[in-house]
């Protein structure tokens, strides 16, 4: 995600507290509603698909329509952060919510694995978990910048490791990368919210510019608790095999 050229810019923010008090709540409450209808609409994608055994096997044993699902998924997230400025809020809006749907279809395949009682628990431990370090990074006054750097490096090599894990096969090995994913994501969670926080707080408006913005930032969001859920999943989930 590009950071807007006026992330920094303080001087524009001293015209009128009141414009900017009101855009931040607005724009604040649009990033956390429209993760929270995401996380909805994937849930709710994933458990229909998952109880749907046509559309289960199809994706199970078809690899070209579970690779083609993932390329969507990754198409659609470039799409939407790459030509945000290009497109328009509804557009923006309706790829947000594709992508929620395709992820959600994805992500039916976990029900193969692990048992309902075990995801909703999941679900819980990672939503407490994600509330905490939002808040962290919402009221922290200490600048996460740095932090989020670190952590971005950490998670490229969090991707190289899985990669090469995925042709070595170590069960050992890919449960401390599990752990290493949940730090990552946790430090991510707070350092998203405090940046897009910092975002809202320098909105001149509530327009549809800075919708867009908050959408971006309703996605990152969306992609923290995501894949915090998955790693702490592959931790505290009862496997059925």
């Amino acid at each position: 995600m590009k950071e807007p050229k006026w992330w920094l810019d303080t001087e524009s923010l001293q015209s009128s507290d009141f414009a900017m008090s009101t855009a931040f709540s607005a724009l604040m409450r649009k990033v956390f509603i429209w993760m929270a209808l995401a996380l909805v609409i994937t849930g709710v994608t994933a458990y229909g698909v998952a109880t749907t055994p046509s559309l289960l096997i199809a994706i199970v044993t078809n690899k070209a329509l579970f690779w083609g699902l993932i390329i969507a998924e990754l198409a659609l997230v470039f799409a939407v952060s790459g030509a945000i400025n290009r497109l328009s809020l509804a557009t923006a809006t309706l790829l947000f919510v594709l992508y929620s749907v395709v992820n959600g279809a994805t992500l039916s395949v976990i029900f193969l694995a692990y048992s309902m009682p075990a995801i909703i628990q999941t679900f819980f431990i990672t939503a407490g978990t994600f509330g905490v370090m939002a808040l962290v990074g919402y009221t922290t006054k200490t600048d996460l910048t740095s932090l989020g750097k670190l952590l971005f490096m950490a998670l490229i090599g969090l991707v190289i490791a899985t990669v090469v894990n995925m042709f070595v096969g170590s069960t050992g090995f890919d449960y401390i990368l599990s752990y290493v994913g949940v730090l990552i994501f946790v430090g991510l969670t707070a350092y998203d919210t405090q940046k897009i926080k910092q975002m809202c707080m320098q909105a001149p408006d509530a327009g549809e510019h800075m919708q867009k913005l908050a959408l971006l930032g309703a996605l990152s969001l969306y992609l923290d608790f995501i894949n915090l859920f998955l790693y702490l999943l592959r931790i505290f989930g009862n496997n059925k095999d």
